[in-house]
């Protein structure tokens, strides 16, 4: 066509906004033909070679798209070229409704205005957001169907179906297939004996299958599907569900249900997650098949039964819910009747908070342990690190922040299992903070505390209140290059105690201790070179003095105070307790110099070296109950280092040597590579010489801990990788605890198993072998495996999941 042609046609466009479709027909010596009387009876001549058939006749063709009104004059030259004009789609620009045109291409058109329309030969009609292919194409008016025939592809909404017949009702957008072969946007697919297509994105197969396997030969039969008599896909829920449904793994049935709901998509949907096997000597063999309700976009609930050979069936249920002013959770463990003991089993957990306006929220952590051995039987609360867990919270409260004051009201109570020892109770607790900083240059904080606090009667203990305050003042100066911390705190509580009957002890005390303290270093900078590589090498030496006079406290109880464990943290601290039952006197100057290199051009810091140690100007006297007082002179001291190597190794140390007696009180070393993803080696040593008693020890069979930890995440083929853990005790020669694991992750599934060994107390253990299985598109990942995995070594990183295609990932 010319630039005049092009020009002229502008010419004819009309005033009236209006679309133009063009109609370009390159035909070799055949003729086209239309029965639209008020126009064509021969559309065009040509010699050149065929290329496509792209229509918008408004005798023929705005009817299919169903337009009321009568098309425009035609727009006719002498060359062949037919221009056509339909209504612009002004009030509905995606262009959905019953006035949206369809776009048909072919190699050969006949027809009847009004009636009827054959395309031939690569034929393809289009409307919003579907279209039909065939070798042949048919439209008949009065039912307003399409059917292609001849290789016939079916697309509505992203779906895809592939057969040798599909029919389309244009006007009201849905059709149906006879034996196609269908892949649905969200990437899983199957066959079937039949296919109906709704408009509202809901399909509907007749006796077929379906898998979210995306496979790569023709024919494959994939690694897991569903076979059923009816299936049903809701892509606006993003769901599907299946009717008499069996599910096949590598071929083998392994799950049959006459209904049967999964997920299309990697949203929260309701559906069944990977199911857990596990093996233990203490229940024996379980099969937990968890169930996840996705209720609301802010609520699900996971009901998982658990089924144990030789304890039975425990029920264990989730529930979450999230909401603007308040967000919690509810866990429950239940077993009606345990067959080794014959009792009821079970464990509740709740933990909300709660918004209630104006500054004020509320929060609840609660727990409830049927008996003291729940924990060690069914493994509640236990890990690699904390052991098992003996004391739950019970407490409820009330915050409220206005300006710079805080408050909380709570009531703090435990459930403490035995063979662990009865805490104190805090019932209630009533505290008030105000802190106001930087007012013209000081710092001032002032908490002020009640508590009431009470413990069993068995323990031959004390119960009593507690009223204490600690305001503090402090004029922090901090530049660059050194800072200076002055502070001073007054230590005030009033203690009224009811000691047990016959008690001579004193049961109304009042202690006040001033205390204070000087803070100040200094930040030395100077460039360096190291192998090549320009550093920024610093010196940071550090003084802190306290001073703090004696009192006499031995008569006051300890309610929720303890010795602070000795570190970098407590070695830079006033007080040496935790707790304010004991403030400790002292007199003494602590030291402190660290040296870092710190990368010029990326501010990386690629390694770390300090020291630290305490020198006590005189003795200490106050000690906790049978602890002995603190020697004047030279403390332990600290010293460590960390160091980053070749962006993959990092490694740090920690020890503690006391020159008194010649002797390391403490240390630990560890290395880590992390040479790529999913490749972690960690190796660790460590080592107290006078570790706190565990649960099953006593004072006189406590040894030192001397333990070396390996564990690590390793690929051995691109999807079979291994996990493994071992906590090794030099001292007493013998596993303290133990993970060997491996996963298999293939495309459309994966697998795990581990050996997991670890300590229940002092004098026993637990064993247990479990495995899950995960069919990627079908369940998603429970926590049982991974979760050991992640527990038992630092850095693991799980298999990444299979995304889903993008709807427009397949468009034609």
């Amino acid at each position: 066509m010319s630039r005049q042609s092009r020009a002229d046609i502008r010419d004819w466009l009309p005033a009236s906004g209006a679309t133009i479709v063009t109609l370009f027909a390159y035909m070799p010596d055949k003729q086209v033909h239309t029965n639209d009387d008020s126009s064509l009876r021969r559309l065009m001549r040509t010699r050149r070679k065929p290329l496509a058939l792209l229509l918008s006749l408004p005798g023929v063709w705005c009817s299919l798209a169903g337009a009321q009104e009568a098309p425009p004059p035609d727009i006719a030259r002498s060359d062949g070229l037919v221009l056509r004009t339909v209504p612009a789609l002004v009030d509905n620009p995606l262009g959905v409704g019953d006035d949206v045109p369809m776009y048909v291409r072919g190699m050969h058109l006949t027809g009847r205005t009004n009636v009827d329309a054959t395309v031939d030969g690569d034929a393809e009609a289009r409307k919003y957001r579907q279209f039909v292919k065939g070798d042949r194409l048919t439209y008949d008016q009065d039912s307003d169907e399409v059917v292609a025939r001849g290789n016939a592809h079916l697309s509505q909404g992203g779906n895809l179906f592939v057969g040798p017949e599909a029919h389309m009702y244009t006007g009201a957008g849905d059709g149906y297939m006879l034996t196609p072969t269908y892949r649905l946007v969200s990437g899983g697919g199957g066959k079937s004996e039949r296919a109906d297509i709704e408009a509202n994105n809901v399909v509907t197969m007749q006796r077929g299958t379906y898998s979210a396997c995306a496979c790569t030969d023709e024919g494959q039969t994939p690694a897991w599907y569903i076979k059923a008599s009816e299936f049903e896909f809701d892509q606006e829920q993003q769901e599907g569900t299946a009717y008499n449904g069996i599910l096949f793994f590598q071929g083998v049935p392994i799950f049959a249900s006459p209904y049967l709901s999964f997920p299309t998509s990697t949203e929260r949907r309701s559906g069944f997650l990977a199911p857990t096997f596990t093996q233990s000597t203490r229940t024996g063999f379980e099969l937990s098949t968890p169930y996840y309700f996705n209720i609301a976009p802010n609520r699900d609930l996971t009901i998982t039964p658990r089924f144990m050979t030789k304890r039975g069936v425990m029920l264990i249920g989730d529930l979450r819910y999230l909401e603007p002013t308040y967000a919690g959770l509810f866990h429950l463990e239940y077993l009606a009747k345990d067959r080794v003991t014959g009792d009821a089993r079970y464990t509740f957990t709740w933990q909300h908070s709660q918004s209630l306006g104006y500054g004020v929220n509320a929060y609840v952590n609660y727990t409830k342990v049927s008996d003291d051995t729940y924990p060690d039987d069914f493994g509640a609360g236990t890990n690699f690190q904390t052991g098992v867990q003996r004391v739950y919270n019970r407490e409820v409260g009330l915050t409220w922040s206005y300006g710079d004051w805080s408050f909380l009201a709570r009531v703090l109570k435990y459930q403490t299992l035995a063979p662990s020892a009865p805490q104190y109770e805090s019932v209630p607790e009533l505290s008030a903070t105000y802190n106001k900083l930087d007012f013209h240059g000081f710092d001032f904080t002032m908490p002020i505390r009640y508590n009431r606090f009470q413990i069993a009667s068995s323990t031959g203990q004390p119960n009593g209140e507690r009223l204490y305050a600690q305001p503090t003042l402090s004029y922090p100066i901090l530049t660059p290059g050194y800072f200076v911390v002055p502070k001073v705190i007054f230590n005030a509580a009033s203690y009224n105690v009811n000691y047990p009957n016959g008690s001579m002890m004193q049961s109304s005390i009042t202690r006040t201790v001033p205390t204070f303290s000087f803070d100040t270093g200094l930040t030395f900078e100077r460039p360096v070179n190291l192998f090549g590589t320009a550093m920024r090498q610093t010196l940071e030496p550090r003084l802190f003095y306290v001073y703090t006079p004696y009192r006499n406290q031995s008569s006051i109880p300890i309610f929720d105070s303890a010795v602070s464990d000795f570190n970098l943290a407590e070695i830079f601290s006033e007080n040496s307790f935790i707790g304010v039952d004991r403030i400790q006197d002292a007199n003494r100057v602590t030291m402190a110099l660290t040296s870092r290199l710190i990368d010029a051009e990326s501010g990386v810091e690629r390694g770390r070296v300090w020291y630290a140690q305490r020198y006590n100007i005189q003795q200490s006297l106050v000690t906790m109950p049978g602890g002995k007082p603190e020697n004047a002179g030279v403390s332990d001291f600290l010293v460590g280092g960390s160091a980053l190597l070749y962006n993959n190794i990092t490694f740090t140390s920690n020890v503690q040597y006391s020159p008194n007696t010649s002797q390391f009180n403490r240390g630990d070393a560890g290395i880590t590579w992390r040479p790529g993803e999913r490749r972690v080696f960690n190796l660790y040593y460590r080592y107290l010489r006078n570790p706190p008693p565990v649960v099953g020890q006593t004072a006189l069979t406590i040894t030192p801990i001397n333990q070396v930890e390996l564990s690590g995440q390793w690929p051995i083929t691109p999807r079979l990788g291994v996990v493994g853990r071992l906590n090794y005790s030099i001292t007493d020669k013998t596993f303290i605890d133990a993970l060997a694991g491996f996963e298999y992750d293939a495309d459309c599934w994966a697998f795990r198993v581990g050996l997991q060994r670890y300590a229940t107390n002092a004098t026993t253990t637990t064993t247990r072998i479990f495995g899950q299985l995960e069919l990627k598109g079908l369940t998603k990942s429970g926590n049982s495996a991974t979760e050991a995995f992640k527990i038992g070594v630092p850095g693991y990183q799980a298999p990444p999941t299979n995304q889903i295609p993008s709807r427009f990932s397949n468009y034609e």
